[in-house]
């Protein structure tokens, strides 16, 4: 916050209309100001860094590297950052993660327009808030251990089974991460090995019973378990 009092907030979601609703709501809000957007997780790190927002709202879908995977490059470089996840993904994986990873806020877009705003300003104060129906997700997980099975991957692993379910080829999840083939590779036995996924077809099942696999496939349906062979 600023020395006028002003929330400055920066925006990362791949849908540049989207992003005008978002601003057009917020700065429809006293004391809240749009500083910056950004429509992959690559540029709202540089945007972040560039600008210092107050609270940063970060789609999870996003064309490079998901937004929790943007989020944890984020709180590498400023472990006080505070952001507020906004997504259309309700499955209890999703808010899961993002708070594991450091989110201060879950909200999906499903939400009432007026509680961004809310959740925007509870953020700020470095309070946890939670859209009404990812409460309930949260609390229905908790009884029937929905995605208690994904529990045992890292955060690298789960951003790269991310991918992989969606289509993407080891090569391209390298290029993406910034990491080798052979890491990668590695990753995706070390991911089968602790989700007990002797195959492809496999892997894919457990994706699609947590709630991973929501995504659309990075080069049709078709691919997915041929880029996991």
């Amino acid at each position: 916050m600023n020395a006028t009092g002003t929330l400055r907030v920066l925006l990362v979601d791949d849908h540049a209309v989207v992003r005008e609703g978002y601003r057009r709501l917020l700065e429809r809000a006293e004391g809240i100001t749009v500083v910056g957007e950004a429509g992959t997780a690559s540029d709202g790190y540089q945007a972040f860094c560039r600008l210092e927002p107050d609270v940063v709202v970060m789609d999870i879908s996003l064309p490079d590297v998901s937004g929790i995977e943007a989020m944890r490059r984020i709180l590498a470089r400023e472990p006080g950052a505070r952001v507020l996840v906004f997504s259309m993904h309700e499955e209890a994986i999703f808010p899961t993660r993002a708070f594991q990873a450091g989110a201060k806020g879950y909200i999906t877009k499903a939400s009432a327009p007026e509680a961004l705003v809310e959740a925007v300003r509870t953020v700020a104060s470095d309070r946890t808030y939670l859209s009404q129906d990812v409460a309930q997700t949260l609390a229905l997980r908790n009884v029937t251990g929905q995605d208690a099975g994904l529990s045992v991957l890292s955060a690298r692993e789960f951003e790269i089974m991310r991918l992989l379910v969606s289509g993407h080829t080891v090569s391209s999840i390298a290029a993406k991460l910034g990491l080798g083939y052979k890491t990668v590779a590695n990753y995706q036995s070390s991911i089968r090995h602790k989700l007990g996924a002797e195959n492809a077809t496999q892997l894919l099942g457990i994706a699609a019973r947590t709630g991973l696999l929501t995504d659309e496939p990075a080069a049709g349906a078709d691919t997915r378990q041929r880029t996991l062979e």
